[in-house]
């Protein structure tokens, strides 16, 4: 399920800092106020057997926004939206944004209008196209040709050889986490968006966002619908446009 939130806000701009860093803090102070025990253990492990934490996010988008090169352009109305699979963490995602009349997003003051749940679509085919609105990130072994590591911090691009198998071993895990069937498959990529970083917590995560066609079972499809493509989805990456 997802959390359409209706915001508006008078600047003008955020800081590109501050399009996705504030999002992973501001959800588990979210369930700290609602569900707490549910919060500190998504923050503290996350959930059998991968440690995967189930909540994905977007960054703020204002579609009448004057754009300038250079910025994150905001003001007047716009959304931002919340997901997971997990029906007990969206209700509690839920009832702590109903509560609030300001969200502070990294010092940008969006007030809140409207929050609505959003059910994924059916995917009754067993077939989805899924298009991200943010980077997706992916780490991949850091191995040269000949077998040596070469660094740990090996961010892979869509482009990269490597990207396909990690992506979907990624999306398997997923299943596993939630205990659906992880007959999840990448059929293709047929869009690949420009390279962007962002910064959340220690370092910059390079990505790029992408579309993709994966085949599976209607319920695991439902559930990545929800969750977001790639991995850091609770720091808003990967997260799919609806």
């Amino acid at each position: 399920m997802r959390l359409l939130v209706e915001v508006t806000t008078t600047l003008k701009e955020i800081p590109w800092r501050s399009v996705l860093a504030p999002g992973r803090a501001l959800t588990y102070d979210l369930l700290a106020r609602t569900a707490p025990e549910l919060g500190r253990q998504l923050h503290q492990n996350g959930i059998a057997p991968h440690g995967l934490v189930p909540i994905g996010h977007s960054a703020p988008l204002f579609p009448e926004a004057q754009r300038r090169r250079g910025t994150y352009a905001s003001g007047g109305r716009g959304t931002v939206e919340w997901g997971s699979p997990i029906l007990e963490v969206a209700t509690a995602l839920a009832s702590g944004l109903k509560q609030r009349e300001l969200i502070d997003w990294g010092g940008v003051a969006l007030r809140v209008l409207k929050v609505a749940a959003v059910e994924p679509p059916g995917f009754e085919s067993g077939r989805g196209r899924f298009r991200t609105s943010t980077p997706v990130v992916m780490k991949g072994t850091g191995r040269d040709e000949a077998g040596q590591r070469t660094t740990r911090q090996a961010w892979l691009l869509p482009t990269d050889q490597e990207f396909p198998v990690f992506f979907q071993r990624n999306l398997r895990r997923k299943a596993e986490t939630l205990d659906l069937d992880p007959e999840v498959s990448l059929t293709e990529i047929s869009w690949v968006g420009p390279k962007r970083s962002f910064t959340v917590g220690q370092g910059a995560k390079p990505g790029a966002p992408i579309e993709v066609e994966l085949t599976g079972a209607p319920e695991t499809l439902q559930a990545i619908w929800s969750w977001g493509l790639g991995q850091a989805n609770a720091a808003g990456f990967g997260w799919v446009a609806a």
